[in-house]
């Protein structure tokens, strides 16, 4: 079966999809885009990833392409016509096409809408889980408005590829101060020696994630301990356990850092409980 597409207004396949070569996303990296996790055919979280896109799009003076339930139709209808069970929804919204220029547009102009999704395979995560991710570490020399979830990633896309030529599953970036900021496309976590969950807090660096967010609801619900402090390298390599969380993720445990292991090299009990509870805890819809 073809995949299929929406693109402004067309539901297309995806293989004759495509976007105006004066696209700003394009040319500028002038957009946003949001990524939902579809499980057992249900939209994880929908609502809080919608709640982001517009507060992105906000901070971009940038409008809605759509209203939000229109939207939602759409992100319905793309899930239907492909098919999808369990997989990924990607969202992304530019500030339209315009005659070249690094000054915005007329406000008028519309934005561009684009919706896929893919199924993923559950297997291969479940694995994944099982086995333990490794990360390695580079430093962080994105710029400050990563709040903002921008197209603009390529500091992101490069730090992967230096994880992957590593044999590694992520990349964490590490600001000025030594201090871990997130990783390229997750959220960093270590859990103590007493057992209390750590991230990174909102504002600092990070992208507010929203299945970090779910995650820590999960561990209240399990009588665990969240704080939101910064964390170092060193921090982690001597912690209890590590893990990141994303749509594409769920909660993975991370056994490995830069070739060193986290405690005795294997998923902990702690990642592995969160990850078999979360979608208990998530909004589905």
């Amino acid at each position: 079966m073809s995949r299929i597409a929406y693109v402004n207004g067309r539901y297309l396949r995806h293989g004759d999809a495509s976007v105006h070569i004066e696209d700003r996303g394009y040319q500028f990296a002038d957009g946003v885009y949001e990524v939902f996790e579809i499980w057992n055919g249900k939209i994880v979280d929908e609502r809080q990833h919608l709640d982001r896109l517009e507060r992105s799009l906000r901070e971009m003076a940038i409008a809605m392409p759509v209203a939000r339930n229109a939207l939602k139709v759409i992100v319905r209808e793309i899930i239907a016509r492909n098919r999808v069970g369990d997989g990924l929804v990607y969202l992304q919204v530019t500030r339209g096409v315009a005659k070249r220029d690094h000054v915005f547009p007329p406000p008028d102009t519309p934005p561009a809408l684009v919706v896929t999704a893919k199924n993923t395979s559950r297997v291969a995560s479940d694995k994944l889980a099982e086995e333990g991710a490794s990360v390695i570490t580079v430093p962080d020399n994105r710029w400050d408005r990563v709040d903002i979830k921008t197209v603009s990633l390529l500091p992101n896309a490069i730090a992967r590829q230096k994880a992957k030529e590593a044999g590694a599953n992520e990349a964490w970036f590490i600001d000025a101060d030594g201090f871990v900021t997130e990783g390229a496309a997750t959220t960093a976590w270590i859990v103590t020696k007493e057992g209390t969950l750590v991230t990174r807090p909102d504002g600092t660096g990070i992208l507010p994630g929203i299945t970090r967010r779910t995650a820590a609801a999960v561990a209240n619900k399990q009588g665990l301990t969240v704080e939101e402090r910064k964390f170092t390298v060193e921090e982690a390599l001597g912690a209890r356990e590590v893990f990141m969380t994303a749509a594409s993720t769920v909660v993975m445990p991370i056994v490995e850092i830069d070739g060193k292991p986290i405690a005795n090299g294997r998923p902990g009990s702690i990642a592995t409980a969160l990850r078999a509870a979360f979608h208990d805890v998530a909004e589905l819809s």
